[in-house]
């Protein structure tokens, strides 16, 4: 198989993630509840993991807060941040873990919520963020690069408004954490949420959530914590206040393996390599003139996704020829990403994504277009 869904997951994951993970099913126990060898090596694997991470996106270390995906970690900041009153700005990039949240936060408790418009290349209109201020927002949510296209939003841009505003920063770095370099001290970030799994390399079930100084979040779920059991509340202190629960050690040790190897590959390297294989792909297929295809790829700043169409066809059919035929994984469908569908108007037919990651080659992408070739001659042929 060719695997080309990277944005979905990294399938393939460096070695060391995978002997770390193997050596903490042998030898990990349940982090702060015990005080015997195991279960203090547990806890200082998650401390030295929290303090990687810290200094992978500039923060404090007790304000990285470990969940099990970037879904849980939205679902903590947007729930935990807002109440009755509040208006948030957000855009028609955003992923169902967002837009889900928000929508309840609306329907449930009144917020308002307004988003800034796509145009039908998948454009986001940023000009546009000004006119959507209001005397009660309160924050801007918005995901780094968009799943569907790959275009990423300008940060300096967000940053500048939201300090000018004196709004919360809320990022999704689901599509960029371990490839684009994020600082959240320099860019002015209140939280930024990510899933170890995709760019980070790391495993699944393990998302991560970096909180500001000053920032105060309700806690989602309350429980065990190893500390202060004798209280009816939850412990206010990062990051104890949001992590009820046994965390997923396992996992947590793969992730630190994987920053290891992030660091020292470089993610200057890892973005150049995919970018290459992105490139690569989309200058092959623009000679089919039955392929539409979204986003901007003049951009340099971008993730190693493109998304296309192959006339009319649905994107599932299409998607599903690229893997019975030629054993090429993608990704079809409206990516749980609905508004930009909506405005590109392939709510009905979908797109077919192709994402590239490390441990793709350019013989994998050239596979993609003499598949995609075929497939057109095929699809297409009463249309050419």
């Amino acid at each position: 198989m060719i695997y080309l869904d990277n944005a979905a997951t990294t399938l393939q994951k460096p070695p060391a993630v995978i002997d770390a993970v193997v050596s903490a099913l042998h030898n990990s126990a349940n982090a702060s509840r015990g005080a015997y060898g195991e279960a203090l090596a547990s806890s200082r694997l998650i401390f030295k993991t929290r303090q990687k991470l810290a200094e992978f996106f500039g923060c404090e270390t007790d304000h990285v807060v470990f969940t099990s995906n970037a879904t849980e970690s939205l679902n903590i900041a947007i729930q935990g941040l807002f109440s009755s009153g509040d208006h948030i700005i957000s855009t028609d990039w955003e992923h169902n873990s967002v837009l889900r949240p928000l929508y309840r936060l609306q329907r449930e408790q009144g917020v308002e919520l307004d988003f800034v418009s796509a145009d039908e290349n998948g454009a986001l209109d940023l000009a546009s963020l000004e006119s959507l201020i209001k005397d009660n927002t309160k924050a801007i949510v918005c995901t780094h690069a968009s799943n569907v296209i790959g275009d990423c939003i300008d940060l300096d841009v967000i940053s500048k408004f939201a300090k000018a505003h004196g709004l919360l920063f809320i990022l999704d770095a689901s599509q960029t954490a371990g490839v684009i370099p994020i600082n959240m001290e320099e860019l002015g970030i209140s939280v930024l949420c990510a899933s170890a799994h995709k760019g980070l390399l790391g495993p699944q079930g393990v998302g991560v959530l970096c909180i500001a100084q000053g920032v105060e979040i309700r806690p989602l779920k309350v429980g065990g914590t190893g500390i202060h059991s004798f209280d009816k509340n939850q412990p206010q202190e990062y990051p104890t206040r949001l992590e009820a629960g046994t965390l997923n050690g396992h996992g947590i040790a793969g992730l630190s393996a994987a920053l290891d190897f992030l660091n020292e590959t470089g993610l200057s390297t890892i973005h150049e390599h995919e970018m290459k294989l992105a490139t690569r792909f989309y200058k092959g297929i623009k000679q089919f003139d039955s392929i539409k295809i979204y986003g901007d790829h003049s951009k340099s700043l971008r993730t190693a996704v493109v998304a296309l169409n192959v006339g009319s066809e649905d994107a599932s059919y299409v998607s599903d020829l690229l893997s019975n035929e030629f054993g090429i994984a993608t990704r079809p469908g409206a990516h749980c990403a609905p508004r930009i569908h909506e405005a590109m108007k392939t709510q009905a037919q979908g797109a077919v994504r192709f994402s590239f990651g490390w441990y793709n080659s350019t013989e994998d992408v050239d596979a993609a277009i003499d598949a995609l070739g075929e497939i057109t001659r095929y699809l297409c042929k009463d249309q050419l």
